[in-house]
């Protein structure tokens, strides 16, 4: 069992990063070579504009191929209840953005002819407990008459022609929602940014920024120095450089991954014949897919914990246990990689765009970031040529999380609370 991400593992490797010391000045440079690193340097560079992005490791090194490999539509929340708290036009615009988003991956795969075995499959959210199904049959027919008409129960007596376990009671299939290789995509994505003429130095992080007396910025890194007049931080919450604004307002929480060795196609056609994204209702469930090459990649949050390789040894015989619990024929099947990564949440699990002292940011996904990330490059580039409104997360309050100062101490207690809740609800 390799303790390392499939996606990485399998993915083609990116020859054409930039070579030698970073120098020199730039239009705008770009901090991270995530998804929202890449898509923004590719639609900024299309323009015209000279373009650096500097990565602190390897191309989508972190959670852009860490993740389950969905590219889903709508939102991580309630519909309803977030139309209660935010009302229903921000709600829909919100949950539409997530739709857009999808199609923005597949727009720009076409585009650069990416080959990551891209597919509409549609996500299937599975109710754990009857009164989960209650709940998103509600949900479902909030969003046919306000936001999504592609979205549609399955009940009970009809799933197992979804799915091969009896551990659920219907679900609601949202039938837009995609899948990619997020490693394929990942290495295509830079490629077609470097192609446009950006410039992808791997291995350099940023140490240091400051701001310039011109109202342009020097970021400084191992590999050299750059100036810029503008700065697009797309670094996540991330551990490395002087990011602790974005660290004070973002709690990172592990989720664990582990991949089966391919299955034959008779188990697949019993177990899961539509080749769906799959995610189940409870607090701490578990997301699931088939990859390209016939393996279940099966996750969650095993463990409220950060991904180490002994944590992740130790969240991949959880998620084991539970893969085999949800789906007896794979007791004893071969587990070929065990992975994790940290999912940057904020505290209403919304994504956070904007400008933070003269420098332009997108991050706080929450868990739905490979379609949104994407899209959300594409946007920032909008921003930073004077089109503020295509941000649509602006305007939103982000305060930082009280008692957090970038290490989070309060993982278990949280974790404890989830699990309360799941046995409560």
């Amino acid at each position: 069992m390799k303790l390392e991400s499939y996606w990485l593992d399998t993915a083609p490797a990116f020859r054409i990063g930039a070579q030698g010391g970073v120098a020199g000045r730039a239009d705008v440079a770009v901090v991270g070579a995530g998804f929202t690193g890449l898509s923004a340097a590719l639609a900024l560079a299309r323009r015209g504009a000279s373009v650096t992005v500097l990565e602190a490791g390897r191309v989508v090194g972190e959670a852009s191929g860490r993740n389950g490999g969905h590219c889903s539509s709508g939102l991580a929340h309630d519909f309803g209840a977030l139309s209660t708290r935010l009302g229903l036009e921000k709600a829909r615009a919100f949950y539409r953005a997530y739709c857009e988003a999808v199609d923005t991956v597949e727009s720009i795969i076409r585009q650069e002819s990416i080959a990551c075995d891209f597919a509409r499959v549609g996500k299937l959210k599975l109710a754990a407990k009857p009164e989960h199904y209650d709940k998103l049959a509600r949900a479902c027919e909030l969003l046919r008459r306000e936001a999504d008409p592609d979205v549609r129960m399955v009940e009970r007596a009809h799933l197992g022609a979804e799915i091969g376990s009896d551990s659920f009671y219907g679900g609601m299939l949202q039938t837009t929602s995609a899948q990619m290789h997020m490693g394929k995509f990942g290495v295509g994505l830079a490629q077609a940014a470097v192609r446009a003429g950006a410039q992808v130095f791997e291995q350099a992080p940023v140490t240091r920024i400051e701001r310039l007396a011109n109202g342009g910025f020097r970021l400084t890194s191992p590999r050299g120095v750059v100036e810029a007049r503008q700065v697009l931080l797309a670094t996540g919450n991330s551990r490395v450089g002087p990011f602790f604004h974005f660290r004070r307002r973002m709690i990172s929480v592990g989720s664990f991954i582990i991949a089966t060795e391919p299955l034959d196609a008779g188990l697949i056609q019993r177990l899961l014949p539509h080749r769906r994204n799959y995610v189940t209702s409870r607090n701490i469930g578990n997301y699931f897919r088939l990859s390209p090459d016939n393996r279940l990649l099966f996750g969650g949050r095993a463990r409220f914990a950060m991904s180490n390789p002994r944590s992740d040894m130790k969240s991949g015989a959880i998620l084991r246990t539970s893969m085999e619990g949800m789906f007896p024929e794979l007791r004893g099947i071969g587990i070929d990689y065990c992975w994790g990564g940290l999912v940057d949440m904020t505290a209403d699990r919304l994504p956070r765009a904007g400008e933070h002292r003269g420098m332009y940011f997108s991050t706080g996904y929450s868990g739905h970031g490979v379609q949104m990330s994407v899209h959300m490059g594409q946007v920032m580039a909008d921003v930073m040529a004077g089109k503020p409104e295509r941000n649509p997360w602006q305007g939103l309050d982000w305060p930082a999380i009280p008692g957090h100062f970038g290490k989070p101490w309060f993982l278990p207690v949280v974790g404890a609370y989830y699990r309360f809740q799941d046995w409560l609800h």
